[in-house]
């Protein structure tokens, strides 16, 4: 009888604990696995794998509703103009082949041998950051280039900012896509079908880019990587002077584009003050010739030449429409240009919103479209591991939260080579709860995976901030700002002014 009330009574606790359950499906894991042990039962099942009840599965299929395509679609996309191969290999393994050990870490603002190659990559991967650098020595990048070209398991992709998003648009069949670059024979064949290149834009050798690899978690000597992520150099001449960009300019009138993308303006970091000076004028006069009523997305990439992007910032920004950027880029055109947060030296950590969020403002409160400032710029695409956002100045575009939606997902499916979200392997790294604002009183925001994009407004300007379901174990790290940029433009829509 003892016995019989003792499994009645656990029956019951257990039947008590599956209807807590039911009722409080957000109750802690923890909190259920202690209540499930206080019966005596043994041990509590493992956690069930990320499902469709799991956070990342209820936003994954907010996402699907919400991503919808607008209206208006692009047709014709220009896109320019910087284009090469990506060789793509384990970062550690080609330093290692190359005979050089880990030791301090330091940045270098331009590499001039073997050494200051693995004092930067050292500084990074430490980090866990991304970043691109110049190789000013030819020879001794040609070898390093050799080795890392024939390095069992090395990659060639499609490579450069304009090639990128060039070919992410291609998957789009009812798009037609203008590429203007240096290509060379292995990029022409890597390119899709889709992609158009003029005839003045190929070149008979290919510009070579290494983008050293590594995973998050990965060793190499007293080094660990926090964050998967790649370091890229190159010695790239024919991109650092943007030869193709008259011939860019000169193709849009036959090929008559309804959205223009230029990107390449960091590949000329490797020149000198007086060319950088004279080669921005042209790149102004370039923009202006460009029809009024088109759309120029310009997409940034990682710099350290101060003056360079001070320059840009005062001089470009004003005559394109849409900026593509992530908090690496964010943070450096802040300090360049004396903005909100510029005493900040780096990020620790995911980058605070509300800081990110002043700064975006500032750029098109400073920068951008207004009454009394003329100027095309009204919109940025902010992108970070953990979450994006997408600031627009209001009246201007539509169809933004299934832009900055589309965007995010794009993140977790190309950095885990899937088709669609696998929910096993991305997790959840946005802050669950933020302030939209760190210099005024801003709002605190809690993050719900059933409705994943957060609007607010600030003085005629809307954010739009969605989280990315990040990759556990990511396949490919490079292009992903690219196909984030593209896959956002790819849902806009812009309002005729």
């Amino acid at each position: 009888m003892a016995l019989w009330r003792g499994s009645a009574y656990a029956g019951f606790l257990a039947l008590a604990v599956g209807c807590v359950f039911l009722l409080e499906p957000q109750l802690p894991g923890s909190a259920l696995r202690s209540l499930w042990s206080s019966l005596q039962l043994g041990p509590a099942p493992a956690p069930a794998p990320p499902g469709p009840g799991s956070p990342e599965g209820r936003l994954s299929a907010a996402w699907d509703a919400l991503i919808v395509r607008p209206a208006r679609r692009w047709r014709r996309v220009a896109v320019g103009v910087n284009a090469c191969v990506d060789v793509v290999l384990s970062g550690v393994k080609l330093l290692q082949a190359l005979g050089l050990n880990p030791g301090n870490g330091k940045d270098h603002t331009e590499l001039h041998s073997r050494n200051d190659l693995e004092e930067a990559f050292v500084h990074f991967m430490g980090k866990g950051a991304a970043a691109e650098r110049f190789f000013s020595d030819k020879e001794t990048f040609h070898n390093i280039a050799q080795i890392a070209s024939e390095f069992p398991g090395a990659q060639h992709y499609v490579g450069g900012n304009a090639a990128l998003i060039g070919q992410k648009f291609a998957a789009n069949a009812d798009l037609k896509v203008l590429l203007c670059g240096p290509v060379g024979p292995k990029l022409h064949e890597l390119l899709d079908d889709n992609v158009f290149v003029p005839p003045e834009s190929l070149q008979e050798v290919d510009e070579f880019h290494l983008i050293l690899e590594y995973q998050a978690g990965e060793e190499w000597g007293q080094l660990k990587a926090p964050h998967a992520n790649r370091f890229i150099f190159s010695h790239d001449l024919s991109n650092g002077a943007m030869n193709m960009l008259e011939v860019f300019v000169s193709s849009l009138e036959e090929f008559q584009p309804d959205l223009v993308v230029l990107s390449g303006l960091h590949m000329m970091e490797g020149q000198s003050k007086e060319f950088q000076r004279k080669r921005l004028l042209e790149v102004m006069t370039s923009i202006s010739d460009i029809p009024t009523g088109i759309p120029v997305h310009l997409e940034l990439a990682s710099m350290t030449n101060r003056e360079l992007m001070s320059s840009i910032v005062h001089q470009v920004f004003s005559a394109v429409t849409s900026l593509g950027l992530n908090e690496q880029e964010l943070l450096f055109l802040s300090q360049s240009a004396s903005g909100p947060h510029s005493s900040l030296s780096s990020w620790t950590g995911v980058p605070d919103v509300g800081v990110v969020s002043d700064i975006l403002f500032w750029i098109l409160k400073e920068h951008g479209k207004s009454e009394s400032r003329a100027s095309d710029l009204t919109r940025i695409h902010f992108h970070t591991l953990a979450y994006h956002i997408l600031a627009t100045v209001d009246g201007h575009w539509a169809n933004q939260l299934a832009a900055v939606a589309a965007g995010a997902r794009v993140a977790g499916t190309q950095a885990c080579a899937t088709e669609t979200i696998d929910t096993r392997r991305v997790s959840l790294k946005a802050p669950r709860e933020f302030m939209t604002s760190r210099s005024e009183a801003g709002s605190r925001v809690m993050l719900n995976p059933n409705e994943p994009v957060v609007k607010w407004h600030r003085e005629g300007v809307s954010f739009h901030f969605t989280p990315v379901l990040v990759c556990k174990d990511p396949v490919r790290t490079v292009g992903l700002g690219d196909a984030i940029s593209a896959e956002g433009l790819f849902y806009s829509e812009v309002h005729p002014h």
